[in-house]
């Protein structure tokens, strides 16, 4: 029997939802100096409103892995997404400070549950050699939106106002919801789509490969599965450094408009054009990356390789890269240092993924809201603080060296405690 390939639509579904969050949650860091022209915003309250989304994706980001693993990701997602369509479209209707901050919490939580989904999607529907490329495929989604999102927001302010834009956003987001309802079932065995050929490979165990196949549970986590999912040293590293690379994301995703704009004098199309060369450059990395962490788990058989390996070199890269954009005032070196320093920093998206998958194949997806809520504590600090320091010093350049430490802790964390072969939970 020739075997069927829906499992590849089932990532592209997962891939085309995340460039719609990505676009949604990044659109205002353009749409804002003439949001805050119109709505008379002052600096701080800028960086409030860029940090609620954080704090609304905090309240459900945990929630939402615990409901992955409970109701599935088909119903949980489809929620979602309803929610955070309606988020997009209430941002485009906001007309002072009070309906644009409640916007964009309801988007963080909305938007929450998303990646949990996604985990749990993949560990369900992918086989465990082919789960960091898949990971790869669905998370390229992150600097593609990001690289694409810049022109055709600034396209679209151009034509538009910034309250059609959303308009537009809204229309988009809700597009892809009947899709995900109508194609995707929790188990590939419940799927049309799926042949038996399909749904033996992806229930296939590789002995040479040290990581389990994901059972599905359909329940609530245990006290004693929470204490080893809080308790487990490769996972506590994995959080940490995700965290890290969460700061990385969230201050280029909603400040590097503004300080392209402000230290270097560009009009929002100009910032548009120039943010493609970083998030492009991410998403070659991220995509080449996820492809090489299988390639290292098929041939050394050995986490610690292809997962904390690749984690740490990126973060040392990321460090070393944004030392210089904190000391120049030349824009040829901060767009290097920036563009090497978010390539490097998301370059190992899929694998801080995988590991919850590696570790704790049947609770991947509430392992990876814990991991996803200190994301969501860095997409509230990271925007905040910098709008707080920028109030008080007017200069980007403590901002940048924060960084660098942050990134510079998590390469020693991951060097010293993570360790998914010997920590890693069989099922």
């Amino acid at each position: 029997m020739k075997r069927t390939q829906f499992r590849w639509f089932v990532v592209f579904l997962l891939f085309a939802i995340t460039v719609v969050n990505y676009v949604d949650r990044a659109a205002i860091s353009y749409a804002i100096p003439a949001i805050q022209r119109d709505l008379g915003l002052s600096a701080d309250l800028v960086g409030t409103v860029l940090g609620a989304f954080g704090l609304g994706y905090a309240l459900t980001t945990l929630i939402g892995g615990f409901a992955v693993d409970r109701y599935g990701a088909r119903a949980i997602l489809t929620i979602a997404a309803v929610l955070w369509s309606l988020s997009i479209g209430m941002t485009g209707l906001a007309s002072g400070f009070v309906i644009l901050f409640a916007a964009r919490v309801l988007l963080g939580v909305s938007e929450g549950p998303n990646f949990p989904a996604l985990t749990g999607a993949i560990s369900h529907w992918l086989s465990p050699h082919e789960r960091a490329t898949a990971l790869g495929n669905a998370l390229l989604a992150v600097p593609l939106a990001l690289a694409v999102g810049g022109p055709l927001v600034t396209w679209l302010l151009g034509k538009l106002d910034w309250r059609l834009t959303f308009l537009v956003l809204f229309l988009i987001s809700a597009a892809w919801v009947p899709l995900w309802y109508l194609f995707f079932r929790d188990d590939p065995a419940d799927s049309r789509f799926v042949n038996e050929a399909e749904l033996a490979h992806i229930r296939k165990s590789d002995p040479t490969v040290s990581a389990t196949p994901h059972a599905a549970l359909k329940s609530w986590p245990g006290l004693a599965e929470l204490r080893l999912l809080l308790t487990n040293r490769t996972l506590l590293a994995n959080y940490w450094a995700f965290f890290v690379f969460g700061y990385f994301l969230f201050f280029f995703m909603t400040w590097l408009p503004l300080y392209l704009s402000q230290k270097y004098g560009m009009n929002i199309q100009r910032v548009g054009l120039f943010t493609v060369a970083p998030w492009g450059t991410a998403a070659v990395v991220l995509w080449l990356m996820g492809f090489w962490s299988d390639r290292l788990l098929r041939t050394t058989g050995r986490l610690r390789v292809a997962r904390s390996y690749l984690i740490a070199g990126s973060q040392l890269v990321a460090a070393l890269a944004v030392i210089p954009v904190a000391l120049t005032d030349s824009l040829v070196v901060a767009l290097s240092g920036i563009t090497v320093a978010v390539a490097a920093s998301m370059g190992a998206n899929a694998a801080y993924y995988a590991v919850n998958v590696d570790i704790v194949p049947q609770r991947a997806a509430t392992a990876l809201g814990i991991m996803d809520f200190g994301f969501a504590l860095a997409g509230f600090l990271a925007p905040t603080i910098t709008g707080l320091v920028l109030g008080l010093r007017g200069s980007f350049t403590d901002s940048f060296l924060v960084m660098a430490g942050l990134a510079l802790s998590s390469v020693l964390v991951v060097l010293l405690f993570h360790h998914p072969d010997r920590d890693r939970q069989m099922s």
